[in-house]
C-alpha cells in the first residue's frame, strides 16, 4: 500500500494549481481540484444516477447500463462490473456492450458512405418494429456483458429478398437495444431494483433509439435537459467539493431535470424479437467454433 497514492472521494479536494500547472493551464495558483471520477462514475453523476433504482443506458461507440446500489452488487460470473460510485457511500455495477453506436457506424461506412444518420434513421423509421424478422447481433468486436467472449461475432440473421435498406439500420437500432437488455435481465437475477431509467450518450439524441430502447426495455424512459454527461458530473463534484451543495445527492437534485418521458409503444413486439436475439449468441459460438 506504501506504494500507491492517498485514495480521495470523487467531491473531495485532492490538490491545488500551483504555479507550474497555473502558467501552463491559465488557471490561478491556489484554485482547488476535486479528485473527479472516471468516465462512467462522472457521466453516472452527471444524469442523477446516485442511488438505488436509478439506472442509465448510454449509447456511445460502446454501450452501457449503469445502476447505482448501496451495497457491491457481485456477479458471481464476472458479466457485471462492479466499482465504488463517484458519490461517497455509493456503489454501481454496469454491463456493457462493445460495439453499440459502432455498430451503427460501421454500416454507414460500409454500405452508405456519405449517408448522414439523419438520414439513415429516417429511412429506418419506416421499417416495423422488429425489422420484419432481421436481427442483428452487434459482436463486431467480440462482446462483455454477459459473453465474456472475445470470439463472440456478429451478424444478421434472417434476410430475405423483400428486406431493404430501412430494415438493416432499424436491425442495427434494435440488436443494440436488445444486447443491452441482457444486462437488464442481470440486474433482474441480482435483485438490483430498475424504478426509472435515463437514456445518454449520441444514442439517446435519436428519436426512433429513443423510442426502440423504451420497447425493448419495456419500461419508460426519461431523457435529461442537459446532456453534457461525463463533463456536467465533474462539474457537479467540484461544486460539492467547494461547499456549493452539501452533498453529491443535492448537487443531483437542484441540477439534473427530466426533460421528457417516452413511454413504450410496441413493447409486445420487442420482447418477442428479444426472445430470438438470445438465440443468436449460442448459434453464432458454434458455428464460429466448428
Amino acid at each position: 500500500m506504501a506504494w500507491l497514492p492517498r485514495l480521495f472521494e470523487g467531491p473531495e479536494i485532492c490538490a491545488r494549481i500551483s504555479e507550474t500547472g497555473a502558467a501552463a493551464t491559465g488557471l490561478a495558483v491556489g484554485t482547488p481540484v476535486a479528485a473527479g471520477a472516471g468516465d462512467q462514475g462522472a457521466g453516472a453523476v452527471g444524469m442523477g444516477i446516485v442511488g438505488p433504482g436509478s439506472v442509465s443506458a448510454t449509447i456511445g461507440t460502446s454501450g452501457v447500463v449503469f445502476a447505482s446500489t448501496d451495497r457491491p452488487a457481485m456477479d458471481p460470473l464476472g458479466r457485471l462490473h462492479t466499482f465504488c460510485h463517484a458519490a461517497p457511500g455509493l456503489w454501481h455495477v454496469m454491463g456493457v456492450t462493445n460495439g453499440a453506436g459502432l455498430s451503427l457506424r460501421w454500416f454507414r461506412d460500409t454500405f452508405a458512405p456519405g449517408a448522414d444518420y439523419d438520414q439513415l434513421t429516417a429511412e429506418a423509421a419506416k421499417a416495423p418494429p422488429g425489422s420484419d424478422g432481421l436481427l442483428w447481433a452487434p459482436y463486431l468486436f467480440g462482446e462483455r456483458t454477459p459473453h465474456l467472449d472475445p470470439q463472440a461475432r456478429a451478424a444478421f440473421v434472417g434476410i430475405t429478398a423483400s428486406h431493404t435498406r430501412a430494415h438493416c439500420v432499424r436491425a442495427v437500432m434494435e440488436g443494440v437495444a436488445f444486447s443491452l437488455r441482457d444486462t437488464f435481465s442481470l440486474f433482474s437475477d441480482l435483485k438490483i431494483p430498475v424504478a426509472r431509467i435515463r437514456l445518454g450518450g449520441g444514442g439517446a439524441r435519436s428519436p426512433l433509439w429513443q423510442q426502440i430502447q423504451a420497447d425493448v426495455y419495456g419500461h419508460s424512459v426519461e431523457l435529461l435537459a442537459a446532456d453534457e454527461g461525463g463533463a456536467f458530473g465533474a462539474a457537479l463534484l467540484a461544486g460539492v467539493a467547494i461547499g456549493a451543495w452539501p452533498s453529491v445527492e443535492a448537487a443531483c437534485a437542484a441540477s439534473v431535470h427530466v426533460a421528457r418521458q417516452i413511454e413504450p409503444k410496441h413493447a409486445a413486439a420487442m420482447d418477442q424479437a428479444y426472445q430470438s436475439f438470445r438465440r443468436l449468441y449460442p448459434a453464432l459460438r458454434e458455428i464460429g467454433r466448428t
